[in-house]
C-alpha cells in the first residue's frame, strides 16, 4: 500500500490538477473517490477539518490531510520533485 492517499471526485478539475502531478513525478498512490454530495463526506471532513477535495494525505511525511490543490502540488514537488 501506497503512503500517499487523494480524496478526489470524478470530473473535479482540483483534483485532476493533483493527479496530473503525481503522475509526473511518477508517485504510487491511493485514490478515495468520496460522495458528489457535501453532507456525505465525513471521512474526508474528519481528516482535514473540511468536505472540499482534494485532500492529501502522506504517512510517510506526517500529512495528515491537506486540502488545496496548488498547496497538495507546491507540496508535492518540494518533497517528491527532483532536486536542482
Amino acid at each position: 500500500m501506497s503512503d500517499l492517499v487523494l480524496y478526489e471526485l470524478e470530473g473535479c478539475p482540483y483534483c485532476a490538477k493533483v493527479k496530473d502531478k503525481l503522475a509526473e513525478l511518477d508517485l504510487e498512490y491511493e485514490s478515495v473517490m468520496v460522495p458528489s454530495a457535501h453532507a456525505e463526506r465525513t471521512e474526508v471532513e474528519e481528516i482535514s477539518g473540511q468536505t472540499g477535495v482534494p485532500v492529501l494525505v502522506d504517512e510517510a511525511h506526517g500529512v495528515e490531510g491537506m486540502p488545496e490543490s496548488d498547496d497538495i502540488v507546491a507540496y508535492l514537488e518540494k518533497t517528491y520533485g527532483e532536486a536542482s
